[in-house]
């Protein structure tokens, strides 16, 4: 059960799925919940595989907050559940958690910030920056977003970093939906309010479609795209392409086809009445228990690393040429 195809990895972790599923000699079944961000579709999705006699269930949660009906009825049909990369809350029905290191993530992010604040902009310190993040209704928003602020509010704090906007708070900076028009409108108001004579160096995104929309309004407002830092995540095709031509500055790599593989190795132990490989059982609380998790590490992309990085990838590879 995966939420909507906004994301190229969404797309792309559905295809691995059927794939791997049928190689692997399981009758899988695929769904997507709309992308009309009502999660409705995506609880009756569920519920219809616990009736038709799921004995495992992935879930990319849509809203992981809203599940705990369904997955006290999987629970109580006997069936396992693993959230795939994003963590279902508020309730004890979930049994395992695969994803990658997402507060990993934002400091990678975060990191490449400050690197890239010191090789584009052009001036020393202080730098004007600005802060988006994801969805509010996926939990691996904060998770970025605290990663991120780790490194940099001991920045924003001895001046060397300026929320020139003021907006640090996460229910300022996130982007309902993950949807690029909610990005590109917050960021167009920002730049209007408080760059029409300023100079913006650099912009925490959480991931690449962000990223895009954030660039579009930079290049509207007549900015300098090149001198402007923005992260991303993801390693989307036309956000690599962006990197490689000079204009996002980083990328997260999480390889899609790694991380359906660990998840196939979960179902595979599980029928095999054997217990998942899990590296983590004490940082995912969701707020009822802490779901034990295996977690993959991600890797930081940019101009100067993408070959390697992408050098066994038969899509980005080529981009990096």
């Amino acid at each position: 059960a995966l939420p909507d195809k906004t994301s190229e990895n969404w797309v792309l972790a559905g295809g691995l799925f059927e794939d791997g599923l049928e190689a692997a000699g399981f009758k899988g079944d695929v769904q997507y919940a709309p992308a009309s961000n009502t999660v409705a579709e995506q609880q009756n999705q569920i519920s219809a595989m616990v009736t038709n006699g799921a004995k495992v269930i992935v879930i990319g949660a849509k809203d992981g907050k809203q599940l705990g009906t369904q997955l006290q009825q999987a629970a109580d049909a006997g069936v396992k559940i693993i959230a795939y990369d994003r963590l279902i809350e508020n309730t004890e029905n979930v049994d395992y958690y695969v994803a990658f290191d997402n507060f990993k993530v934002g400091q990678l992010q975060g990191e490449a910030l400050l690197e890239g604040l010191e090789a584009r902009s052009g001036h020393a310190a202080p730098w004007n920056i600005e802060l988006f993040s994801g969805s509010p209704d996926d939990a691996n928003s904060a998770v970025f977003f605290d990663g991120a602020m780790e490194v940099l509010q001991p920045k924003i704090d001895d001046g060397t970093l300026v929320v020139a906007s003021g907006q640090t708070d996460i229910a300022q900076t996130a982007t309902q939906g993950w949807e690029a028009e909610n990005a590109q409108s917050r960021m167009d108001s920002i730049l209007t309010s408080t760059y029409s004579s300023a100079e913006i160096d650099g912009v925490l995104s959480p991931n690449d479609n962000l990223a895009r929309a954030i660039i579009t309004s930079a290049k509207q407002a007549g900015k300098d795209i090149t001198k402007i830092t923005v992260t991303g995540q993801d390693s989307e095709v036309e956000s690599v392409k962006s990197i490689m031509a000079g204009e996002q500055y980083s990328t997260i790599f999480k390889d899609t086809v790694a991380l359906v593989d660990e998840t196939l190795a979960m179902i595979t132990a599980l029928q095999k009445g054997e217990e998942p490989t899990v590296n983590d059982t004490e940082s995912y609380d969701n707020g009822v228990k802490i779901v034990p998790a295996n977690l993959l590490v991600p890797v930081i992309v940019t101009k100067e690393n993408a070959a390697e990085a992408y050098a066994d990838d038969p899509t980005l590879g080529p981009l990096t040429k």
